[in-house]
């Protein structure tokens, strides 16, 4: 039987979701005043600050009387994202009353092998929710963060790690499921899982150097199209990231001929950002001919207007291009924020601020009760899922701005 197509995130966790009509736990706030496209070259710091007040707004006046902002039997992730948000936030943080009961509700699904699901994608689940409570900076949440991250290092397909007890799929270091994860205790692991994992990992402190990164650096680099480092047949040489290299390797951006009439693999976007920020997790840097080459392929695609080459997949589809739009933006962002590189210089020798750009992107898109809305495939048409993407991908400009202020002429 054929897989499921679930090469995003919450994508994925949608397919399981219908968020039904809530009764709204808050009355909604009055909204912040709408961002006006065009403003982010005046002063990019009061445009994103805008942004990300008026979506917060939304996101508020959507929690349930619970705490959560998902439906009932749905996976916990839908409110862990949106927690994640909020707690980036200085204006909240993790102490106000609506986030603490949200919180409370999401940990009433952490199981005693430390993941935080509801049996459904455990990974995805289990990552995403990490991610949200090393956020809260809490010591009231350090014992489930440090249970979360002993179950998602167990997942990991590797050969025997020290320190790492009950590890359920082991493989050979030549296999190519090395170092990746799947969706829990079943299936093949995908950069997908892959990344949400390492996400996780790394906000909850993990250091470069560990043995989960370097394990996970085999399953990285056999996902990219870069045949001088990766020994997949496939491999070709832009330097792209395709959703899995396991079992022959598989894209969601489709796969083609080659001139010597090789099988071979199209990578896209999404995961070549993810597969660009985790080898920057795993410690690799700005020199290694492998981050070069992806870096190389982002100059040569850069884009906001699309999550570039899943159309190649789905050419009678119009709206293909803006699949996973959002999941794109939020990949997007803390991939360049962690190459600490604000200005690209495309293939035409143009200059993009990305910071001032996403912002720009977003301010236009954003709708005016606060929220973002995306297509209807893998479930973006969903705005408490593009709005909580939509929310962490302008919190990482912001921070990036504050660190890396505009110059003129840059």
């Amino acid at each position: 039987m054929k897989r499921p197509h679930r090469s995003l995130i919450m994508a994925a966790l949608a397919a399981a979701i219908t968020l039904s009509p809530a009764t709204l736990l808050l009355a909604a706030p009055e909204a912040p005043p709408a961002v006006a496209p065009g403003a982010a070259q005046k002063d990019p710091s009061a445009v994103v600050a805008a942004e990300i007040e008026k979506g917060l707004a939304f996101l508020k006046t959507q929690q349930k009387p619970d705490g959560t902002w998902q439906g009932v039997g749905d996976p916990p992730a839908i409110t862990a994202i949106v927690l994640h948000a909020f707690t980036q936030d200085p204006k909240y943080g993790a102490n106000q009353e609506f986030i603490k009961k949200g919180f409370g509700t999401l940990l009433s699904h952490q199981k005693e092998d430390g993941s935080i699901s509801s049996d459904f994608l455990a990974t995805y689940n289990t990552a995403i929710a990490t991610s949200a409570l090393a956020s809260a900076n809490s010591p009231e949440y350090k014992a489930a963060v440090d249970k979360a991250v002993a179950y998602l290092r167990s997942l990991e397909w590797t050969d025997k790690i020290e320190g790492v007890p009950n590890q359920t799929q082991k493989v050979d270091p030549k296999d190519a499921r090395y170092g990746g994860w799947g969706y829990g205790h079943s299936g093949k692991p995908d950069l997908s899982n892959a990344q949400t994992a390492l996400d996780a990992l790394h906000d909850a402190g993990l250091k470069a150097g560990d043995p989960a990164y370097d394990a996970a650096l085999k399953f990285i680099t056999r996902a990219q199209n870069n045949s001088e480092t990766n020994d997949q047949k496939w491999a070709g040489d832009d330097g792209s990231f395709v959703y899995s290299p396991a079992d022959g390797g598989e894209s969601k951006a489709g796969e083609y001929t080659g001139p010597d009439g090789r099988r071979m693999l199209r990578g896209y976007g999404s995961m070549t950002y993810a597969g660009l920020k985790s080898m920057i997790y795993a410690g690799l840097t700005k020199d290694d001919a492998r981050v070069k080459a992806a870096w190389t392929w982002i100059r040569k695609n850069w884009t906001l207007d699309q999550n570039p080459g899943v159309q190649f997949a789905n050419p009678k589809d119009p709206k293909a291009a803006d699949y996973g739009l959002f999941y794109y933006y939020h990949t997007l962002a803390r991939a360049l924020r962690a190459y600490g590189e604000p200005v690209i210089v495309d293939a035409k020798g143009e200059k993009h601020d990305w910071r001032i750009e996403l912002i720009e992107k977003l301010a236009k898109d954003q709708t005016a009760d606060g929220s973002w809305v995306g297509t209807q495939k893998w479930m973006e048409n969903k705005p408490i899922l593009s709005t909580a993407y939509a929310v962490l991908a302008l919190q990482e400009a912001q921070q990036d701005l504050k660190a890396h202020p505009p110059q003129a002429g840059k």
